[in-house]
């Protein structure tokens, strides 16, 4: 009986010939990420190793990631304060996979790993923050794992405890046609199977709709795989995926495209043709409160939001670009943008992008999770609504449960920011 993606990868990290869902393992990790969280895990590393003499040493420094972008620039003593920990921390452990944002350097934890050439097919990646699915993207099995858990990671390189899960193949087919975009094809899946479809199993992506995306549209999947209940989202590594790490992340050494067996056993098989899919809207509260944008246009909105991990890249602030170019954005409406990355910021501004945004009347911010989670920057009032390519919107995701948020594609938010209501971008402004 042949082996999934996921069961290959944990079989391989447990020192075993195969897994089955189930079984209770103990993977060895290839890469353990934290961002601002650190500080809680060092308070958990710190106390495994109190009042026992030993050398309280990371297992491996090399393979641990801190990426400052949750709350950047610090918006508080108690911010700026963990943040000092973390660098000390840092420096002491000898921990080089380090980034915070200076100059044109640092972004989003889930933009950051992939552009650095960090992750690799058939890894297995942990990480403090729940949509460390994005990194299924290039074949790598990676999740989301509490404070404390990453404390034994650090101590031992493990994960322990750990149920292999059960998978889901999605099996996608048809064209895309623009604007039409991954975004919409995520959202689409999450309101086909709710918000629970996928709880505790993993979501392994097939089909000629899936090749023919970019690694950009594929971290978008990956990245909200996790908004379905998945343990985490796998894109099947190919040529795409091998491409993006030479020519973008400058990997150099050996790249395995581990695959899965033909005869390999899924609890479940969601099949979606995309030929006629139309963008789409998730209405507040639930992620999976999807509709066709069609059904919500007219809907006046108080702020845009392009950004994010989900839809932070060069190609979605390109598609807003396009859109706003010699645009203005409605005076009723306030929009903000938040590159991924300090790279992705860099080059949109090298080939005109944040000029034109700018122009339009956008404000662009520095890169990071800025108002996504409602820590800072971007807050709404009491009543307001928000229409934003982020990936959330529970109540009080951005910060106000008596505000409301709308998620949709960077080409449905810059066609919405110009009339200040959903706008369908395919009918023009």
């Amino acid at each position: 009986m042949g082996a999934t993606l996921a069961e290959k990868i944990l079989a391989r990290a447990s020192g075993q010939d195969s897994v089955r869902p189930g079984d209770v393992i103990e993977p060895r990790v290839d890469l353990a990420m934290s961002h601002e969280n650190a500080a809680l895990v060092i308070n958990q590393f710190t106390e495994v190793y109190k009042d026992t003499g030993l050398d309280s040493r990371v297992w491996d420094p090399s393979r641990i990631a801190i990426i400052f972008d949750h709350r950047v620039p610090a918006e508080g003593m108690k911010t700026a304060n963990n943040q000092k920990k973390i660098r000390e921390f840092v420096t002491a452990q000898g921990i080089t996979k380090f980034h915070e944002i200076r100059g044109d350097e640092g972004g989003i934890c889930h933009q950051i790993l992939p552009e650095n050439g960090y992750v690799r097919p058939g890894q297995v990646l942990v990480g403090t923050d729940s949509h460390t699915t994005t990194h299924g993207a290039l074949g790598a099995l990676a999740w989301g794992i509490g404070a404390t858990e990453m404390a034994a990671v650090w101590s031992l390189g493990r994960v322990l405890n750990v149920e292999v899960p059960a998978t889901i193949k999605v099996v996608v087919t048809g064209e895309m046609k623009e604007p039409v975009s991954a975004k919409d094809l995520i959202l689409y899946l999450i309101g086909h199977i709710t918000a629970q479809g996928a709880n505790f199993r993993v979501l392994e992506f097939h089909g000629p709709a899936i090749r023919s995306l970019s690694t950009s549209g594929r971290l978008v999947l990956s990245n909200m795989s996790v908004e379905a209940g998945a343990t985490a989202g796998l894109v099947i590594p190919d040529a795409e995926t091998e491409r993006y790490l030479r020519e973008e992340a400058g990997v150099t050494d050996p790249i395995e495209l581990l695959q899965p067996d033909d005869d390999a056993v899924y609890e479940r098989v969601v099949e979606i043709d995309i030929s006629n899919l139309e963008p789409q809207i998730a209405c507040p509260h639930t992620v999976d409160n999807v509709k066709p944008v069609g059904e919500v246009v007219g809907k006046p909105i108080n702020q845009i939001v392009i950004g994010s991990c989900t839809n932070g890249r060069l190609d979605d602030i390109s598609v807003a670009a396009a859109i706003l170019k010699g645009k203005k954005v409605s005076h009723s409406t306030r929009m903000l943008v938040f590159p991924a990355s300090g790279r992705i910021y860099r080059q949109a501004m090298d080939l005109g992008y944040l000029q034109i945004l700018m122009e339009a009347g956008a404000v662009v911010m520095n890169s990071g999770c800025g108002c996504c989670l409602g820590i800072h920057q971007g807050a709404l009032a009491d009543g307001e609504v928000a229409l934003s390519t982020t990936n959330r919107n529970f109540k009080g995701r951005m910060g106000n449960p008596n505000a409301e948020v709308f998620l949709c594609s960077p080409a449905v938010a810059a066609a919405s920011a110009i009339t200040g209501v959903i706008t369908d971008p395919r009918k023009g402004n």
